[in-house]
């Protein structure tokens, strides 16, 4: 059985049960026996996804019709941040439908949805989450993650590269943004020498999709952050090129050769 196959069945009556329980101190009339029940009768022929959706559309019924009451009151469930480089996802995968419900219902209130997102990936992860809020409210986007690149947080400062990736996995692909690749990679400049190899891997990662569909962009502006960059800067260039290495790129594979 495959590890997403297993992981499936996490997401069933017993986090329904989990859920409630937590929410109950913060909402008294909760009705947990039936958002329990409503999940666990929809979710036995869903894969991983659909159950997710399933639980998230139950807290839509059973919070406050109100978005940002029932936003507020899953803000409070969310428990300490995750101050490591591990666990986001397996200590935080609870936390998935919350960041799904943000993702679908919160678009409207891109102010409150995006702060939530913040604290959520502090926990779990939003890179799932904000591709809609991309989509529909770059501008704002933008303006955030400029700032987000500075948070001491580095699964913030993750979130501003492994969300705007092109060809997330998992995820719908997306075009770079405003049309321009210079966009994603002036996200990705302050992050480059970013001490966390969490968040080094996921530019290294960003920029290798970047050279599937713009690919000479991309060796440029590499190859102009070398000049100056050190051991960081080196290895997130040979992360970041290692799609189009493989492939027999000459150039590229001259490029390599100069950094031994």
């Amino acid at each position: 059985m495959s590890e997403t196959a297993a992981l499936k069945h996490y997401f069933g009556a017993g986090l329904a049960q989990r859920l409630s329980g937590l929410i109950q101190p913060y909402a008294p009339g909760f009705p947990a026996q039936a958002f329990a029940g409503s999940v666990a009768a929809q979710v036995g022929p869903l894969e991983l996804k659909g159950r997710v959706a399933v639980i998230a559309d139950e807290l839509r019924k059973a919070l406050p019709p109100d978005y940002p009451e029932a936003l507020r009151t899953l803000l409070n469930i969310l428990g300490p941040e995750n101050e490591t480089e591990e666990g986001m996802f397996k200590n935080g995968y609870f936390l998935m439908p919350v960041a799904y419900f943000v993702e679908k219902y919160g678009l409207s209130h891109v102010g409150l949805s995006m702060q939530a997102l913040y604290e959520i990936t502090k926990r779990h992860t939003s890179e799932y989450a904000i591709r809609p809020y991309l989509e529909h409210h770059l501008e704002d986007c933008l303006r955030l993650l400029n700032d987000w690149t500075h948070d001491p947080s580095l699964h913030v400062r993750r979130l501003v590269s492994e969300g705007t990736r092109p060809r997330l996995p998992w995820a719908k692909r997306i075009g770079v943004l405003r049309g321009d690749p210079a966009c994603n990679l002036a996200l990705l400049e302050p992050l480059m020498d970013d001490p966390s190899l969490y968040v080094r891997k996921s530019v290294a990662n960003h920029l290798n999709d970047l050279t599937k569909d713009h690919r000479e962009i991309t060796i440029n502006w590499i190859r102009d952050r070398l000049d100056d960059g050190g051991k960081r800067v080196v290895w997130i260039a040979r992360h970041g090129l290692r799609s189009l290495a493989k492939s027999g790129d000459r150039e590229v594979l001259d490029l390599l050769k100069s950094f031994d």
